[in-house]
């Protein structure tokens, strides 16, 4: 991987010491997808990578890799690990190799870490065998769709152009009602042309215990669709969130758990946060792909050509040596690798600059602000507003409450 100027805050030896371990590993377990989306990053995006890599990991790889992951693990005393299966379609090596390669690295690390395991999938390949065998194997399947009717979904089509709706809420539908206790959640990324609160809506009659939305990877150099955006709408994609978050805080039950909005309020309540698109956490994930090379995650990808890459693989190299890389480094160093605007802004702690890869700009590398920056700033002042008005009403209604009747009652209101 090149490094644009200014990142890479740490140099080798030192930043290895004073690096925060590795938690999330991602497999790569087969490097090609049955579907051919019009908008994909990975396969239609600058990196080619992939082109050059095994379609399937070997048992080679995915045993030094179960090895490597035992390693680090003993090294950093480690009591659980998160385990993702991906691809491309990690589906195409049947649900049987994931399993097995699941309970190798469970017998492989030291007998008091737990590996929390899961598969992220685009549905179209599950059956009820398939999910019996992933339930039955304790890995949680999560599943991406760009919403839950056909029209949202126009864009995810397999290599025939044909689309890939019909066999993907197929899918959902069977894991929701065969195996809900194996249902992690849906994915979904923001789409302006589709109405934010028909997405979500649609979404819930697959019953998600959880979802996830995401921003479409894009960059300065390459914006997302919709940016820069219009003087009269300077915030697209945070008008967009925000509607789906009132709908979401305004019910009445919780209806589903929204992964970016509850680190968002647990940000500005001064909880951490999990994910790496907020907040100033070391980030502390990491990618081995079917060939054994050791990447950071795909959204690099969107950035440029090999900008994922290391120069690291599972054969030659301890994933110790993965955290000396710069690149990593700089994920890892929290307001020092973030661009001077971004540092001195009020938000900082809650935005934390953005998603990493979308702070690329060719002439300057990643120490720029977020191309969502206005979007990020909409969203969070919202849910803000909306938390200090939820706390105003709370402590308005417990105080008449007191005074009526003498005795103190709770607040009423859901706070996530």
């Amino acid at each position: 991987m090149r490094h644009p100027p200014g990142d890479g805050p740490r140099s080798g030896g030192r930043a290895a010491e004073r690096a925060f371990p590795l938690r999330q590993f991602i497999l790569k377990t087969h490097s090609r997808c049955n579907l051919a989306c019009t908008y994909c990053y990975l396969y239609a995006g600058p990196d080619h990578g992939w082109r050059d890599r095994p379609r399937a990991a070997s048992d080679a790889v995915t045993r030094k890799a179960a090895e490597r992951i035992a390693e680090h693990a003993a090294a950093h005393g480690l009591r659980d690990v998160a385990v993702v299966l991906h691809g491309g379609e990690p589906l195409l090596n049947g649900a049987e190799a994931l399993a097995a390669d699941v309970a190798l690295i469970r017998q492989t690390v030291p007998a008091d870490c737990t590996v929390h395991a899961s598969v992220q999938t685009n549905g179209t390949l599950l059956t009820r065998e398939r999910i019996r065998v992933l339930r039955d194997a304790r890995i949680q399947i999560g599943v991406s769709l760009d919403g839950g009717l056909a029209a949202h979904n126009g864009a995810r089509v397999d290599h025939a152009g044909r689309p890939s709706w019909p066999a993907a809420s197929a899918g959902v539908r069977l894991l929701a009602g065969t195996a809900p206790e194996a249902y992690a959640g849906l994915l979904c990324v923001a789409d302006l042309r589709h109405d934010p609160v028909e997405v979500y809506e649609s979404l819930l009659a697959f019953r998600p215990p959880r979802m996830d939305l995401l921003l479409p990877h894009g960059n300065w150099t390459a914006p997302p669709p919709g940016l820069p955006a219009p003087p009269d709408d300077p915030a697209p994609y945070g008008r967009w969130l925000t509607a789906v978050f009132d709908r979401w805080w305004d019910a009445d039950r919780r209806e589903t758990r929204i992964r970016l909005f509850e680190e968002c309020v647990a940000l500005l309540l001064g909880v951490g946060s999990g994910i790496e698109r907020l907040g100033l956490q070391p980030f502390t994930a990491v990618v081995v792909e079917t060939d054994g090379s050791i990447e950071q995650v795909d959204a690099l990808k969107s950035a440029y050509d090999g900008a994922a890459a290391t120069g690291l693989d599972v054969f030659r190299h301890s994933f110790d040596d993965a955290l000396a890389h710069p690149g990593i480094a700089a994920r890892q160093a929290g307001l020092a690798a973030l661009a001077a605007g971004c540092r001195s802004c009020s938000l900082v702690t809650v935005c934390g600059g953005g998603h990493y890869a979308h702070r690329y700009r060719a002439a300057t590398g990643f120490r720029n602000p977020s191309v969502y920056c206005a979007d990020l700033t909409h969203l969070i002042r919202h849910i803000a507003a909306r938390l200090t008005r939820t706390a105003a009403s709370t402590v308005t209604s417990a105080a008449g409450s007191t005074a009526g009747s003498g005795t103190a009652v709770g607040p009423t209101r859901r706070a996530s």
